[in-house]
């Protein structure tokens, strides 16, 4: 039998880690760089040369001509310009070299990227700086090997063009203020507190040569016509079950890639919806989770195309089945193994982690807005609030045992014992009976604590997690500061922290709901409490230039004011490039290839009547006569739609202002668009199947 490389053999064979480090760097420059990274310090001069040097030579040996500064700008995408490691010729001979200053610093085009105002088109010059804490990694392709080095990218004045940039700021600002809480408990063994993360990546496979029969798909990522087909996802036969073998055959080929780049993939399994699929990672540190979710991203789309497949990342692809989101795993881990989020067996006895807890949720009660920002994006908007997502309402599921215990600490001031989990007796003798856990899990619920982490399960399935990451790491840190300002300087620590514990809990236990957040009753019951609802992008917009994000962000040196005022000038662009770009592409398929489609059938239906009634003069065509006038209604509700939509759009270039812009695509051509769907939608459904210039969603979801 052929041997098989082992995952143990190939992970991280790709990527310059601590085993490449040991053999490529001088020991005493290895132990340097690994304190730099674990203590997140600086990097010291003295050892770039040797640092650059070794990572060209490992890179070399597995054949890299070129390396990049691997990038993430404000494009929602990655970004990279490579150079080959050749220096000037002499004697007819060029030198393979790679200098510290090309390692750690790099130079782009900082006018060509979004900036929301902070760069001019006549201001270019932008940097990218080495990320040490993310490992360097390589990636083959038709181009040839390349060293790809993951960095940050910033303005000549300093500001962030990028989102590495303002996560590792918040990393800065949660560590400090969590270690202040770690030492309030007499902690003084974890020096580093970082938060780590798992993404959990849905994603849509079709077949290639269908997709590139339908552009909206293929200039949208999402069907902007498309009838369901006879059976969708209600028969729920498509969730976990067995996967189909050239499914499996590409899942396999991203496996073997993924852990090749040290991506710790784990879970893969079909989700809910027919063609639609889910992979799982271990957790990480959060930048290093950011990083390797795009190299995730990447690798998919890659992947798909030599398997004649195309991978769908848009959060709503196909409308009326569940639609993609990315659950953010959340929680917070010292450099000594402590997890902050772990409740412990009797967690109404663990008061670090009661007052962690509180603290959490007068963050996300205090700045729900701004979370619900940060998972904001174009296809979310047809996602959230659907039977499949959570609503566009920021709660908390904690489950029976913590809601109890913070009923206890309420209502009397002390919480006296917690809920246990009980015996699971199947009733089958064969089968084991086993301790179940205390609490449930809501897969309602946006933000849900889980055992010792918090899912935030908003987040749209083609977005970057860096901000959701940025805002979470940022408001804690806040939460973390304010109850470390009282607790230090407490007479009576022990009374000091009780009491702020059930202080917090009281004020913000509006934000808990453990309860089904699909129901239209949560909805009303969540405006009662008074909690945002905010349906759409372009309503949470406003939350990233509020005065309370403005202090909150600068407070922590996470964002400025300006950064924070240009990122709300992209995100209004973003939103109205976007439905732009979808409402051109209806036009274009319903003018050029769908109406004239339907054409072509009305005139065969006319064809057919005429020669059945010069056959049989007596005899009426009913059912032609019947299909021809039900065609040409919808035809003609189609035609005026369409024309409606067209002189919507040439209007929208009247407005100049972003926010209004984004506005007026939102309320105006968002619903100009629904209503040319619709009777394209019905005439799909009627229209000859050879005669209808695209793929069905039936062809699509079900034949791959």
């Amino acid at each position: 039998m052929e041997k098989r490389d082992t995952i143990t053999e190939i992970f991280g064979a790709n990527v310059f880690n601590d085993e490449a480090m040991q053999v490529y760097l001088p020991k005493a420059v290895f132990k340097k760089l690994k304190k730099t990274i674990e203590d997140g310090l600086e990097l010291d001069n003295d050892i770039a040369d040797s640092v650059a040097h070794g990572m060209k030579e490992w890179a070399i040996d597995r054949g890299a001509t070129h390396y990049t500064h691997w990038f993430q700008p404000l494009t929602g995408v990655t970004a990279e310009k490579h150079d080959s490691f050749i220096s000037a010729p002499k004697n007819g001979k060029v030198i393979m070299e790679f200098s510290a200053k090309e390692l750690t610093k790099g130079e782009s085009d900082a006018s060509s990227f979004p900036s929301g105002g902070l760069r001019a088109t006549f201001e270019a010059r932008g940097y990218t700086a080495w990320d040490c804490t993310s490992p360097a990694f390589l990636k083959k392709d038709s181009l040839g090997v390349t060293l790809y080095i993951p960095t940050a990218f910033c303005s000549y004045r300093g500001e962030a063009l990028d989102k590495k940039t303002p996560l590792l700021r918040s990393m800065q600002a949660i560590n400090t203020q969590a270690l202040r809480i770690l030492r309030l408990f007499g902690n003084t063994t974890s020096h580093r507190v970082v938060p780590s993360v798992g993404a959990e990546q849905e994603y849509f496979i079709v077949d290639r040569d269908k997709y590139l029969k339908r552009k909206d798909l293929i200039y949208t990522g999402r069907t902007l016509f498309g009838a369901m087909p006879p059976k969708g996802q209600e028969l729920e036969d498509h969730y976990f079950g067995s996967i189909r073998e050239r499914i499996a055959a590409y899942m396999n080929d991203i496996n073997h890639e993924l852990w090749m780049l040290g991506v710790p993939a784990k879970t893969q399994h079909n989700e809910v919806a027919p063609a639609q699929h889910e992979l799982a990672p271990v957790y990480e540190q959060v930048n290093v989770a950011v990083d390797h979710n795009q190299v995730t991203m990447e690798t998919m789309k890659k992947v798909a195309g030599r398997h004649g497949l195309t991978c769908l990342l848009n959060e709503k692809p196909f409308a009326g089945v569940n639609g993609s989101g990315k659950h953010n795993n959340w929680s917070l881990t010292s450099d000594d193994g402590i997890n902050m989020l772990n409740p412990g067996d009797t967690p109404h006895e663990n008061i670090q982690f009661l007052l962690v807890l509180a603290c959490i949720l007068k963050a996300v009660d205090r700045h729900a807005d701004l979370l619900r920002e940060s998972a904001a994006c174009v296809g979310n908007d047809h996602r959230l609030g659907a039977d499949e997502a959570p609503p566009a309402i920021i709660s908390v599921f904690l489950g029976d045992q913590l809601e109890d215990v913070i009923d206890q600490l309420c209502s009397t001031g002390e919480a006296t014992h917690s809920i246990q989990g009980s015996k699971l007796r199947t009733g089958v003798t064969t089968l084991p009976n086993f301790d179940t856990d205390a609490t449930d899990r809501n897969r309602t619920s946006p933000f849900a604590f889980t055992n010792n982490k918090f899912e935030f399960r908003m987040v749209g399935s083609s977005d970057s997690i860096a901000s959701p990451n940025i805002v979470l790491n940022t408001i804690v840190a806040e939460s973390f500061k304010e109850a470390a300002d009282v607790l230090e300087v407490a007479e009576d620590f022990e009374e000091a922290v009780h009491d702020m514990i059930k202080k917090l809990f009281s004020s913000h236990r509006r934000i808990i709901f453990n309860g089904n957040g699909y129901s239209k009753e949560w909805v009303e019951e969540a405006k009662r409490r008074g909690l945002s609802n905010l349906p759409s992008m372009i309503d949470t917009i406003p939350a990233l230039v509020s005065e309370s994000s403005i202090k909150l962000f600068e407070s922590f040196e996470v964002f400025t004011r300006k950064e924070l005022e240009s990122r709300m000038e992209i995100e209004y662009e973003a939103y109205s490039k976007a439905i732009n770009i979808e409402a051109k592409a209806m036009i274009d398929i319903a003018g050029k290839s769908i109406i004239p489609a339907v054409i072509r059938y009305t005139t065969r239906l006319a064809d057919s009547i005429i020669k059945l009634k010069t056959a049989m003069v007596d005899i009426e065509p009913y059912a032609q006569s019947s299909i021809l006038i039900d065609v040409n209604e919808h035809l003609k509700s189609a035609k005026l739609a369409l024309e409606n939509l067209i002189k919507l759009m040439d209007d929208a270039g009247e407005i100049t202002e972003a926010d209004k812009h984004a506005g007026y695509m939102r309320k105006v051509i968002v619903p100009a668009m629904e209503e040319l769907r619709k009777p394209i939608d019905e005439l799909e459904m009627i229209v000859d199947k050879d005669l209808w210039p695209m793929p069905s969603y039936g062809d699509l979801l079900f034949e791959v």
